[in-house]
C-alpha cells in the first residue's frame, strides 16, 4: 500500500464524505455512446445553486447522469437525493460516504463540492478510486493538502477540473488573449477587490439548529485537521473558523489571483504582506471579516515584475453583494474585467513623455469582445461560467483532453492563498519556496 493512501487511509474523515480505505482500480473506459454516470460529494448551496443546474444543462446533449449523492449528514443526503430525482425523473442513491461511493460499480466521476479544507483530499480519494473529478476551489488552503493532491492527481489518468470558473468565461478568455498578444504591454499593477454588505453571509443559523452529532459523522467532517468536539458551527458555517477555511482569501482570493497566474504564466508570488480584522461582525467568527493582502510577482531575479492590491470587506458593498473589481493596468492604460473594456486611462500621454525624449504609450478605447481574440465558450444560464466550466469539463471527460482549470491551476492559485493565510496569520512577509514546495517565513 502507498504512503499516499495508508495517510488517506488514516485520516479518513471528510465534510459531506469519507476518504478511501482500500485500493480501488475501477476507471470505466466511457465508449462515445455510453452514459457517464456522476456522483454528487456534497450536498449544500454551491451544489444545490450552481453545480446541478449548470450540469443539468448540458446533460442531455452530452449523455450524463447523476445517479448518487454523497454526504455524511443522514439530512442533507436525502434531500440531496429527492432533490436530483425530482429534477430528472430517475432514482438517485443516498449514499453515507465516500467509501460507499467509490464501491459503488455505477460512478464514473464525481462532483466534489464539499467544505474548503476537503476538496484536495477528496479529490486525491476520487483519482486513488479511478474516478474524474470537478473540484469545487479552493483547492487546497494548506501547502501540505495542496502537494499530496497534485501528486495524486498527476500519478494518475483522471481528468480533474478545478471550480475556478473564470478560465471559462467567454471575457477572461479575451483578456487572456490580449494580454498574451503582447498588445497590452507589461503589467505593471493589478487592483482587485471584493465587498459585500451582509451579515448573513456564511451564517447558517436555521442549518445550525437542524445538525444533531447522532445524524452525521464528525470524525470524518475532521478529515485530517486536529481533533476537537463537536461543533455545528464549525461545520454548517466553516468559512467563519480556521483550520476550516480562511474566509475570505479560500472563498473570493482565489478565483481572483488565479486569472493573474493565467494572464502572465506565472506560478506564484515572489511575495506576500497582508493584515486584517474582524471591524464590523463580532458574531463569534474567528476569521477576519476585512482583509487587505499585497503581492509582488515577477521573474525570480526580482527584476521587473509588478504588484497585486487585493481587499476586501463585508462591511460596505453594493447592492446584493456586489463591488467586484479586477483593473490590470499598464504604461499604456488599463484593461477593466468589469466593464470589459480596454481604455487609454492613466496611460503615458505626450505632455509627459516628450521631455524625457520619450513617445507617449496609449492603448486604444475598445471592448474586449472586439479585440479579435479567439474563444470557445458556452455562456449560457443565470450562471454562465460556471455552466460553461461545467461543460468543458463534461466534454473532457469524454475527450481526455486538459480541461480549462487542470490541477497545476489549483495548485497555484493554493500556493498564493496559503501565502495570504501565513501572511495574515503572522503579520510577517511570506515568500516561498518552490523546490520545497513550502511558505517561507510562516
Amino acid at each position: 500500500m502507498s504512503t499516499r493512501r495508508s495517510f488517506l487511509k488514516t485520516t479518513a474523515s471528510t465534510a459531506g464524505l469519507a476518504l478511501a480505505s482500500t485500493a480501488r482500480s475501477y476507471a470505466r473506459v466511457v465508449g462515445a455512446n455510453d452514459k457517464v454516470r456522476v456522483g454528487l460529494v456534497g450536498w449544500a448551496d454551491r451544489t444545490r445553486g450552481s453545480l446541478l443546474p449548470a450540469f443539468s444543462q448540458h446533460a442531455k446533449e452530452l449523455n450524463f447522469e447523476i445517479v448518487a449523492v454523497s454526504d455524511i449528514w443522514s439530512l442533507r443526503r436525502e434531500e440531496g437525493a429527492a432533490a436530483v430525482a425530482k429534477l430528472t425523473g430517475q432514482p438517485c442513491a443516498a449514499v453515507r460516504n465516500n467509501d460507499e461511493l467509490y464501491d459503488r460499480r455505477d460512478v464514473d466521476a464525481v462532483i466534489i463540492a464539499t467544505s474548503d479544507f476537503q476538496h484536495a483530499m477528496h479529490c486525491v480519494e476520487a483519482v486513488e478510486a479511478g474516478r474524474d473529478a470537478y473540484v469545487e476551489k479552493p483547492f487546497a488552503n494548506t501547502m501540505a493538502d495542496a502537494r499530496t493532491a497534485l501528486d495524486a492527481v498527476n500519478a494518475s489518468s483522471q481528468i480533474v477540473q478545478v471550480g475556478t470558473q473564470r478560465r471559462s468565461a467567454t471575457n477572461y478568455a479575451l483578456a487572456n488573449s490580449f494580454i498574451r498578444s503582447g498588445r497590452f504591454g507589461a503589467i505593471n499593477m493589478v487592483d482587485m477587490t471584493w465587498n459585500v454588505n451582509q451579515p448573513g453571509r456564511w451564517r447558517r443559523p436555521a442549518v445550525v439548529a437542524k445538525l444533531r452529532e447522532e445524524d452525521t459523522d464528525w470524525t470524518r467532517f475532521l478529515i485530517n485537521r486536529p481533533k476537537a468536539p463537536f461543533n455545528p458551527r464549525h461545520y454548517c458555517e466553516f468559512r467563519l473558523f480556521w483550520p476550516y477555511s480562511s474566509g475570505i482569501p479560500c472563498q473570493w482570493l482565489v478565483h481572483q489571483i488565479d486569472t493573474v497566474h493565467w494572464f502572465t504564466g506565472l506560478s506564484h508570488p515572489r511575495s506576500v504582506v497582508a493584515n486584517g480584522g474582524i471591524y464590523q461582525w463580532n458574531d463569534g467568527r474567528a476569521n477576519f471579516d476585512t482583509m487587505t493582502a499585497v503581492f509582488d510577482y515577477g521573474p525570480p531575479d526580482g527584476k521587473g515584475g509588478f504588484q497585486v492590491v487585493y481587499s476586501s470587506r463585508m462591511g460596505n458593498g453594493n447592492e446584493g453583494g456586489g463591488g467586484v473589481r479586477e483593473i490590470y493596468f499598464s504604461n499604456g492604460g488599463k484593461l477593466d474585467l468589469d466593464t470589459n473594456k480596454i481604455s487609454p486611462e492613466g496611460g503615458l500621454t505626450k505632455r509627459f513623455a516628450e521631455p524625457m525624449g520619450m513617445s507617449e504609450n496609449l492603448l486604444p478605447e475598445m471592448k474586449l469582445a472586439d479585440t479579435g481574440g479567439a474563444v470557445t465558450s458556452a455562456d449560457t444560464g443565470s450562471d454562465p461560467m460556471t455552466s460553461s466550466h461545467m461543460r468543458n469539463w463534461m466534454e473532457c471527460v469524454r475527450s481526455r483532453k486538459t480541461p480549462n482549470a487542470p490541477v497545476e491551476a489549483g495548485y497555484q492559485h493554493s500556493t498564493a492563498l496559503c501565502m495570504v493565510i501565513a501572511a495574515l496569520q503572522t503579520g510577517k512577509r511570506i515568500t516561498f519556496d518552490p523546490i520545497k514546495r513550502e511558505v517561507v517565513g510562516a
